[in-house]
């Protein structure tokens, strides 16, 4: 497959930074909300709470790690990095597709469940034990996902490990 131009790697990198950042923007301001733990008191708070975090999830953390993942197939494509020849690439994609996943069918559906049961339970959801399970499985889970997209991060910067076969 024939290499893309300078612009168009600097447009792809560029758009990949782009929403690289917005997703480490969005968990830790999601980790910042979970451990702050000001839990609201009056009615409907809780719920305003939990509909805040799943908002950062449904329109921030979904849309900017697809656009991670997406950018990053362009890039390995269509630029000399490849899939496979570099072992701190191979530790990107590892991480981008476990993330997804992870946030699929655990992450994501823990947040759900959170807010489906604040609003249905109101400050009562903080007695619930399906609402604690989810809280504290997103609170544990949650921080060990934003710990291994933030080693990424740097990962991505100080390009460790050398090339495959070297």
């Amino acid at each position: 497959m024939k290499k893309a131009g300078r612009t168009a790697r600097a447009w792809i990198v560029g758009f990949h930074l782009f929403f690289a950042g917005i997703w480490v923007g969005a968990i830790l301001c999601m980790q910042l909300l979970i451990f702050v733990k000001i839990w609201p008191g009056g009615e409907g708070q809780l719920h305003a709470y939990n509909a805040a975090l799943k908002l950062l999830d449904d329109f921030a953390i979904i849309p900017a790690a697809f656009g991670s993942l997406i950018t990053g197939l362009l890039i390995s494509l269509l630029t000399n990095w490849g899939f496979f020849k570099w072992r701190w690439v191979i530790f990107k994609w590892i991480v981008t597709v476990g993330a997804i996943v992870f946030g699929t069918f655990w992450l994501g559906p823990w947040t759900n469940g959170m807010e489906q049961i604040a609003r249905e339970l109101g400050q009562a959801a903080l007695n619930d034990p399906a609402y604690l399970h989810n809280r504290l499985m997103g609170t544990v889970f949650g921080l060990i996902q934003t710990a291994v997209i933030f080693a990424t991060v740097f990962i991505s910067v100080f390009k460790p490990w050398g090339k495959r076969g070297s």
